[in-house]
């Protein structure tokens, strides 16, 4: 099965635990538990800081869910202990002031389509959300552009130089690498054309 991308909301004192632990673990509450337990190496999470309504950082997954009583996070409730729990490597963290502003960015995602516009903040209760791929990039992008990273661009196939430049009907930059892609074509054609030449030479020579 293919990755899962999740968001996780959280609040802040919880995440500065997880932050002050290295995020290295993260627990999930007893409510859900039927989605915690489906996270698994290679999955994504976001998270998502409920009292700052802002979006912090980004991790992998790096185990199987676990359960384990300790009590390490915070709840109003004292018998929740968050013990489903993964192990996990941080991707992108940001500082409090950098966060990315949730009621800008929310009403924007794909995933919150499915509730009225006037009631897209629903979409973010509860703990653990399973979310689109797309939405994930499009967030850890924002969140690497105000880390000072570059962003990550999904993966796709690159269209052959020279059709680029026949394509566009303009010089294709310096140093793109398409002009000598370009030429190498064209010699290419030459050369091609040159042993055909010489085929018909010879077929004709022995005739």
């Amino acid at each position: 099965m293919g990755k899962t991308y999740w968001m996780l909301v959280t609040t802040q004192e919880n995440l500065s635990i997880t932050r002050a632990r290295g995020f290295s673990i993260q627990g999930v509450d007893t409510k859900n538990r039927k989605k915690a337990v489906r996270m698994a190496p290679e999955d994504r999470v976001l998270y998502y800081i409920s009292d700052k309504q802002g979006f912090a950082a980004t991790a992998t997954v790096t185990s199987d869910s676990f359960e384990d009583e300790e009590r390490i996070w915070k709840h109003h409730k004292e018998n929740e202990t968050f013990p489903h729990r993964v192990e996990i490597d941080a991707d992108v963290v940001l500082d409090e002031a950098k966060y990315i502003d949730g009621l800008q960015v929310g009403p924007t995602l794909e995933y919150v389509k499915k509730w009225p516009p006037h009631l897209w903040p629903y979409a973010f209760y509860g703990m653990l959300h399973i979310i689109p791929q797309r939405d994930f990039n499009f967030v850890e992008g924002e969140l690497r552009r105000a880390n000072g990273m570059e962003p990550t661009l999904p993966v796709s196939d690159p269209i052959p130089a020279p059709l680029v430049a026949i394509v566009s009907g303009t010089e294709p930059p310096e140093g793109s690498g398409i002009a000598d892609a370009d030429q190498h074509q064209k010699l290419f054609s030459v050369a091609l054309k040159s042993r055909k030449s010489s085929h018909r030479r010879r077929t004709q020579k022995h005739r």
